[in-house]
């Protein structure tokens, strides 16, 4: 017993500690101010490839996003009409938005033979960046989030659009002021590891993190819910499993 009460005094300071520090980092990213992010009235463009890119791996940006008091706009580069599914993909889309919080008003669905929603064509950098450049100025962004160089799952559309947003940060053509986040891409085993890959996710370098509450993610599966088309059994268990439905870990460029 002596040896008993020290011990379990060490590990209730332990985990006093942990929830400390986790609420501490949870503080830090929530700010705008410490994490790095535009405050509140921000207007951010969130640039995806396909419809269901938006809920898939961005539900935690667009309401963490939300929290803040940012506008929120997207632009998607297909319709995803690799299996000619184009139109109730549009459909689709719009009602996940709806209940991300994102306006019909704020989604631009780019339809562009140049653009073909094929992990086989790979689209021209310039181009996309031209296209996005344009929706940038004409909308006074002041945040764009979209893939990093992996784009997640490692779809050559995703990377397109990294590669051009990246074009336009280095050549110095986005407005001034206007920043840029990207989506960490993780490995396999982190991908599914939902809630559990938290610690890795504070532990592990980032400038921007959001992770939803229980409320939030159930929102975030009924967005992706309202993709039927899309929902096979494998990206069922991607809904279950993903981190990317709970869990968003962005670094600035």
């Amino acid at each position: 017993m002596e040896v008993a009460a020290p011990l379990l005094c060490l590990v209730a300071a332990v985990l006093v500690w942990g929830v400390l520090w986790v609420w501490g980092s949870w503080e830090r990213v929530t700010r705008p101010e410490q994490a790095g992010l535009p405050g509140g009235g921000s207007r951010t463009l969130l640039v995806t490839a396909h419809p269901d890119d938006e809920a898939m791996f961005f539900a935690p940006t667009i309401l963490g996003l939300a929290r803040l008091r940012h506008q929120v706009f997207l632009l998607c580069f297909s319709a995803g009409n690799y299996y000619n599914q184009g139109e109730i993909r549009k459909k689709e889309l719009l009602q996940s938005c709806d209940v991300l919080g994102i306006p019909p008003s704020n989604v631009m669905i780019i339809e562009n033979r140049d653009f073909p929603d094929d992990p086989d064509m790979h689209w021209d950098p310039q181009q996309v960046a031209g296209v996005l450049l344009q929706h940038v100025e004409a909308n006074s962004i002041n945040l764009v989030v979209t893939f990093d160089e992996g784009g997640v799952s490692g779809h050559s559309n995703h990377m397109a659009l990294n590669a051009a947003v990246r074009t336009l940060h280095t050549e110095g053509k986005l407005p001034k002021g206007c920043s840029v986040l990207t989506l960490q891409s993780v490995n396999l085993l982190r991908k599914y590891l939902c809630l559990l890959d938290l610690p890795c996710s504070l532990l592990l370098a980032r400038d921007a993190l959001f992770v939803l509450t229980q409320q939030e993610a159930a929102q975030a599966q009924r967005a992706m819910s309202c993709h039927r088309s899309q929902l096979l059994w494998f990206r069922r268990l991607y809904v279950l499993f993903s981190r990317y439905m709970r869990i968003n870990s962005l670094n600035f460029l």
